[in-house]
């Protein structure tokens, strides 16, 4: 029997990058078939720069492809070009960042909202300091996403107490990547 392969994983960090103890790090460093998206510059965010960035990303990987996205990063994923776009299988875009609400980000809009071509689910937080709940269930429902709602999670980032967040790593294997036991055992330190 031959074993099926599996997507690569395409971390997608968002405004001021994902540092040590961020989920998005602590998977690039325990989930196989990974590459990581690097800006050239994470302060001052130019669209066109950080959508060429991830294509490329995109267009290295081998077959298809699942996007994990945090704050800036999914709105990047959701301003790729058709052809780029139909070599992801799934996209987990976690904290969407709101452009028009904050202005080092405003390149990045307007936030597109035509229907993803492929599976996404967004999961945001009641209390992001970036992006109304609200905000980010239009984008649900604009993108045709899948929506998890979380209580008291912030920016689902390191600041609200999210390290390898098992959650998240259970709905990277839902869109079909590959997560292996060890990294689902991993307990915060």
């Amino acid at each position: 029997m031959q074993r099926m392969a599996f997507p690569s994983v395409i971390i997608v960090p968002g405004w001021r990058n994902s540092g040590p103890g961020h989920w998005q790090t602590l998977w690039t460093h325990t989930l196989p078939h990974v590459l990581r998206v690097e800006q050239d510059d994470w302060v001052a965010p130019v669209r066109r720069s950080w959508v060429d960035r991830l294509s490329e990303t995109i267009e290295r990987a081998p077959g298809p492809v699942v996007v994990v996205t945090h704050s800036l990063g999914c709105i990047t994923t959701t301003h790729l070009s058709a052809s780029v776009a139909q070599r992801i299988q799934g996209a987990l875009l976690v904290a969407p960042a709101d452009p028009e609400r904050r202005g080092v980000l405003v390149d990045f809009a307007p936030v597109p909202h035509q229907r993803l071509p492929y599976r996404s689910i967004v999961v945001a937080s009641h209390n992001d300091p970036y992006c109304p709940v609200r905000t980010a269930g239009a984008y649900a429902r604009a993108w045709g996403s899948e929506f998890v709602r979380l209580n008291g999670a912030g920016q689902i980032n390191v600041d609200s107490g999210h390290g390898p967040w098992p959650l998240g790593l259970a709905l990277l294997q839902s869109l079909g990547a590959e997560v292996p036991a060890a990294a689902r055992a991993v307990e915060p330190a």
